[in-house]
């Protein structure tokens, strides 16, 4: 019998195509077709990388730096990782229990797959990261997802943690800030739900992509600082955002050494090493000056207080305060009706195909009335978009 291209693994099934990269893709084929697309969908600044950071992957280059290195990275990135966690949150990680990626969400699948067993429960929060879900799935887990109150801005509290805690519970994904809404988990409440893993043998994940980027003054904190927290808490943490360094593909983890050497294991199977040059760079992101994040989230923050405005002059939205990341996640279920729409997913479509502006639908972070708008773009473009969605929501 000759296989046929259907013939595809069970496995895959259980997952779907990234909902944030299919709106990317049709934006850019509306692009290609001639359109003029705004792109409120990625998830990516819009800032360079600085260039200090350039600088140290021309000399990685012109030194040959480009052979393989450990599949974990190079010790020294490692020793980075571990010192700049240390200074801006307090954490004592060593480099033994340090790994990089490519990527942060490689590092989220890494470890799914090294701490999820078929059967075991992961509790996940909607509104969630769209990849969250299927990487569980992957492992052969079993979703729980745990409803938040929008009326509370989709805060998190180890109240409703605790309500969904059983025996099968492997672990607990907490990403704060979130994306898509912004939701951050309060300091108190982020140490009760430690209280509440720990004691019982569960993980608990702090994806902390956007951890650097909170506004109104507050400061950047992580649970991996409290005193013995390392025995169960697993870190996973990007440079894309923070340092503008989406295609150079850094990632890492931190956790205990044993489940680092899962994931080294893997890995080795996997991509092998992160690319040399890259890595290069983010030793000296990591260990450079860090100007260029206050920078950012000044920006990020303006942009953020005219999203917010816009969006609350427009019939029928309505939207909740995001205290970090850059995202809004405006409320659209009374345009929708007005419009004749079902979901929100025919709202991006209709909004995309009509009025030529993209953003991710709800359905991709588990709701059905909102939208993720970006604002990881200019003043200008947001302008433009904002007047387009206006005139699609309150057409007729």
């Amino acid at each position: 019998m000759i296989p046929t291209a259907t013939e595809l693994s069970d496995r895959l099934s259980t997952i779907s195509v990234s909902s944030t990269v299919k709106v990317s893709a049709e934006a850019d084929r509306l692009r290609r077709e001639g359109v003029d697309v705004v792109d409120f969908g990625a998830g990516e600044p819009d800032f360079p990388t600085p260039d200090n950071i350039k600088k140290a992957a021309i000399q990685a280059l012109d030194d040959n730096f480009t052979k393989y290195t450990a599949v974990g990275g190079v010790i020294e990135l490692r020793k980075a990782i571990c010192e700049r966690h240390t200074a801006d949150f307090g954490s004592a990680y060593s480099p033994a229990e340090c790994v990089v990626t490519v990527g942060g969400k490689h590092v989220i699948f890494n470890l799914m797959q090294v701490l999820v067993n078929p059967g075991d429960e992961v509790i996940i929060p909607v509104p969630y990261w769209v990849t969250y879900k299927d990487v569980v799935n992957y492992a052969g887990g079993k979703c729980v997802f745990l409803e938040t109150d929008e009326a509370s801005n989709f805060a998190l509290t180890a109240a409703q943690v605790e309500k969904h805690l059983t025996g099968k519970t492997k672990l607990v994904i907490v990403n704060s800030p979130s994306n898509p809404s912004g939701s951050v988990v309060a300091r108190e409440e982020f140490e009760k739900i430690l209280g509440l893993t720990s004691k019982r043998g569960i993980w608990l994940m702090t994806d902390e992509c956007y951890c650097q980027f909170l506004y109104g003054g507050a400061k950047p904190y992580s649970i991996a600082s409290v005193k013995g927290s390392k025995d169960t808490v697993l870190v996973a943490g990007s440079l894309s955002k923070t340092y503008a360094m989406t295609g150079w593909r850094i990632g890492f983890g931190l956790a205990p050494a044993a489940v680092i050497n899962g994931i080294v294991k893997l890995q080795s199977h996997m991509t092998s090493n992160p690319t040399s040059i890259a890595q290069r760079a983010a030793i000296e992101a990591l260990r450079g000056p860090q100007d260029s994040v206050g920078a950012m989230l000044s920006q990020y923050a303006a942009r953020r207080d005219y999203v917010l405005a816009r969006l609350r002059k427009m019939a029928g939205v309505t939207v909740g305060d995001p205290q970090g990341a850059f995202y809004a996640y405006p409320n659209i279920g009374e345009p929708m009706k007005r419009l004749g729409l079902g979901s929100a997913m025919e709202f991006a479509g209709k909004l995309l195909n009509e009025a030529h502006v993209a953003v991710v639908p709800g359905e991709a972070f588990g709701t059905n009335k909102h939208v993720r708008i970006s604002y990881a773009t200019s003043l200008k473009e947001l302008e433009r978009g904002l007047d387009r969605i206006q005139k699609f929501i309150e057409q007729g």
